[in-house]
Formats: C-alpha cells, structure tokens, sequence
C-alpha cells in the first residue's frame, strides 16, 4: 500500500489557486437507478478541470533555483491551462507544448494566462518529444500530466473533499482515467482510510491504457487511441499510476461513445452543465457498474473531471446521446418500392416518434430505408421492434451499433452510384487547417476517389469516408500505398450499411 502519498496528500498545496468543489447529488438519474449517484463538480474549477491540483502542487514544490528558470509541459488542453494558470499564480516563466492540431480556444487560453503557447507536432506524441526536448535545452523543469508523485498527491485532494463532504456509506468512488494521475492520488487516499470503498476506473473502449496494462500485468503501449474522449486519449498508463492502480483499484470499466454521449447529456438534465466527453466517463461507468450488479439503495461518487467541451462537438453529443441511453434504434429496413409501402411500415412502427427517415429510389423492387425509430416510453424495446417488423415481412438490419453507418451513411442516404472496382475506407485525418485539402491531394494522385464524406466534430482528427476505384489485381498496391500514405484506416467494403445504401 503506498502509505507515503497519504502524507503528500493532506500537504498538499493546491488551494492557493484550486477551490474545494461540491459533491452533488443527481437527482433525476438517481431516481431512474434506483441508487445515489452523488457528481464531484471539478468542472466548476478556475480553469474548469480538475489538472489545476496536481499542476499546481508540483511547480508549489520546486526550489527556488528551479522556479527561476522556469516550468515547460507538453499538452492539447487541461493540463496546459493548469500549468499556465499555476505559473502565473506562482510568479515563474512557462511554456506550453501543443500540437498543432488543438483548437484555437484553448490556445488563447494559455497565452491568457501569460505561458508561452509552441505548436508543434499533429498529435500530443511529439509535442512531449518537442516538449522534453525544449527542457534539456533551456534547462526548465518539465511537468508531467500524471507520472509524478507530486502531481498524483494533488490530484489525490479530490478524495479527501469526497470523504470530508460525505460522511455516510458509499459503495463505489468512479473516476475517469487517461495516464492514471487522477485515479492513483484517489485510490490509495479512499483505500487507505476506507478500505471498502471500491474506487472503479473508467476508460473509453478504443482507449483501455489502464484496463489493459491491469489486465495483462504490465504496461502496454496501445497501437492507437480513440479521439472522441480526447482528455483520456493516452496511449500508456504512467509508471507510478499503474503502480499504485495494481494495488488499489477494484477494476476498470469500458464504456462506448454512446454511452458517453447519454452520460453528457445526463449530468446535463441535472446540473445544465455540460461535462466534456472525458469529464462524462464516471457517471456512464456508473450507469453500466448498476445495470451490470443489479444494486440498489447505495450510495456512488462520480468524478466530473472537466467541462472543456468545443461547441461545435454539441451536434455529435446530441445525435448520439439517446443511442447511449437505448432511447433510440436505428435500422435499415427493405420494403416494398410501391405506393402506400412507406404508410404501412409506419403503421407497423406504432406510435413511435421517428428520429429520422432517410430514402432514395434506387429500382422499382425494393426500397432500402435508413430509419431512426425512438424506443423511450414505448411499450417494448428496439428487439421486439425488429420481430415486429421482421414478422411482417419487414428485412430489418440492426445499424444501432454500426459505427459507420452513424458517423457517415445516416447523412449520405442517396441512392446507388454503381460504381465499379470499388473499395470502402474510413481514415482518421489531423484536424488544421488545410488538411482535408492535403489529405484529397495525397488520395487523388494515383486513384479515384469515387465517394466521399467527411463532417467538422470540432475534435482534433478529421473523420472521412472514402471509396476509391482499385482495378482487379491492384489492392496489394493500394495497400501499400495506404501505409504509406501514414493515416489511421479501417476497410469497410463488406459493411452492411454500405452494401445496402451505397454500393
């Protein structure tokens, strides 16, 4: 048990810039589950994350030769405006590392706080490499986001808050998990005080750094990470995190988009506050935590670890939030291509609210429907829907959980183009200015480029969906081409969404 960060913790100095935030409770979830889900609003810290902690307690505990050369970090956000905000409290030079893709806001609101704000690098990897680099040079000290003991003892007060303001029985303490840094400074305070307690990480599915290195009993460093969760985008757990996280914590939960989407929305509907999809993660662990152990009558905290939310990322949450809470299903259903078909399939829908409703003629057999159906308050849910349909004759194909038919197809619902020697592509593109064009340049050199779909998240990678016309014989090329090309990819020829609507 790492006895020593009890100490580092009740020293910590954090609260010359942080505020002690309250633990509220939700009421209207905890109503729907049936337990108390209490949110601890680090949302509501000066620069609306809980980083500010540990950021602070570091640069606090440098010595004075230290704090006269100055502090260097490399980060895409929180972190940044922590370490920005703690410097300029602290009277001492900082400099901040960012890659060139982090949206402009949180580029102004380092230098707002009087850091040095360098671009460098598409993504947080080589900003730290740059970022290190820049250290050794100019000989500043560097600040990590989360493999430091001073900056786990900071990040450990939100625990001592938690207990202090909460005194009765609690089952389970959720945190969002990146590095680590948060959910090792909160563990080993709850578990040496409150052994009980069970303290849950939860990461996102296209980013488990932390359930995978518990799981397989040593760091692993993940070929790729998911970009919607951006605050949690890490590929590695920190050594120390993982360290104190193999001793102290019960487990780690994984959660999809949709669930974290349904989780935005629901500390909306309870605070009107809007959490950022990392700061969300606790609450929709603590939803799939009950729903999986059946409980009832306990008592959960759910750490809400920021609110640093682009707006433009608004649409996204909105469209995929009642998907999250299984409030809404989305099918590709055949019906017949005569008149009256679209009235009968709506009669066997019921009264239904219908989401969305996306057709084209493609020949006078069938039609191919690309319908979002709402599931909240009817009197059964999405599978007795398709056996209602299917029992009608309806073919339905389940799209709820068909990531490209939710990023792309619901929004290119056309007709088919019969296009041939055609092969299906989503990549994942740095989002700055000038990049689409750069990207289209590189893809349009050797190949045809037949279809194309790409929408702004506001996030820092770009989401593109592209068919491309490869003679026969010529995809071993193609693919080569592909790896050199550098982009994250994923084929997706054989998706049914595409075969259905596109193809």
């Amino acid at each position: 048990m790492p006895q020593k960060y009890i100490e580092k913790i009740l020293k910590a100095r954090v609260y010359d810039v942080a505020i002690e935030t309250p633990l509220d409770e939700m009421r209207s979830l905890s109503k729907r589950l049936g337990n108390t889900v209490l949110l601890k609003r680090e949302d509501l810290q000066p620069v609306f994350s809980f980083k500010l902690r540990g950021a602070y307690n570091k640069i606090a505990s440098l010595s004075a030769e230290a704090r006269a050369k100055g502090v260097i970090a490399a980060s895409a956000g929180n972190h940044a405006q922590g370490v920005a905000l703690s410097a300029q409290r602290l009277g001492i030079k900082a400099v901040i590392v960012m890659p060139k893709t982090t949206p402009a806001i949180k580029v102004a609101s380092v230098r707002s706080y009087g850091a040095k704000a360098v671009l460098h690098g598409d993504a947080y990897d080589e900003a730290y490499q740059h970022a290190v680099k820049l250290a050794e040079e100019e000989g500043l000290t560097f600040v990590h986001p989360y493999d430091d003991p001073d900056v786990i003892a900071g990040q450990g007060t939100v625990a001592l808050e938690i207990l202090r303001q909460y005194t009765g029985e609690l089952e389970a303490i959720f945190v969002p998990v990146g590095g680590g840094g948060l959910i090792a400074g909160v563990a080993a305070f709850i578990k040496y005080l409150h052994p009980q307690v069970k303290v849950i990480g939860v990461e996102p599915e296209d980013a488990p750094c932390m359930y995978q290195a518990l799981k397989n009993k040593r760091r692993v460093k993940l070929d790729q990470v998911g970009i919607f969760a951006d605050g949690v985008a890490v590929r590695q757990a920190g050594k120390e995190p993982y360290r104190i996280a193999r001793q102290c914590v019960d487990e780690v939960i994984l959660v999809n988009t949709d669930e974290i989407c349904a989780a935005i929305k629901d500390v909306f509907d309870d605070t009107r506050s809007i959490a950022e999809p990392a700061g969300a993660l606790a609450v929709a662990g603590v939803k799939k935590y009950i729903e999986r152990a059946g409980c009832s009558d306990a008592t959960f905290v759910a750490i809400d670890s920021g609110a640093n939310m682009n707006f433009d990322r608004l649409r996204h949450v909105s469209e995929r939030a009642e998907l999250g809470e299984r409030n809404e299903a989305i099918m590709a259903v055949t019906i017949p291509e005569k008149p009256g078909s679209f009235r009968k399939f709506c009669n066997t829908i019921g009264k239904r609210g219908v989401t969305e409703f996306n057709y084209r003629y493609a020949d006078d057999k069938d039609a191919q429907v690309f319908v979002g159906v709402q599931l909240a308050g009817s009197e059964d849910g999405k599978d007795e829907l398709i056996t209602r349909l299917t029992d009608k004759g309806y073919p339905v194909v389940d799209m709820s959980d068909n990531e490209m038919a939710k990023l792309h197809i619901r929004h290119m619902v056309g007709g088919h183009a019969g296009v041939e020697n055609e092969l299906l592509y989503r990549f994942e593109f740095p989002e700055r200015p000038g990049a689409l064009l750069e990207f289209l340049t590189k893809m349009g050199q050797d190949w045809n480029i037949s279809l194309f779909h790409y929408r702004n998240h506001g996030a820092a990678y770009g989401r593109v969906l592209v068919g491309v016309q490869v003679l026969r014989g010529g995809k071993k090329q193609f693919q080569a081409f592909l790896e050199e090309l550098g982009y994250t990819y994923q084929e997706e020829s054989d998706n049914p969404a595409y075969q259905l609507f596109l193809s």
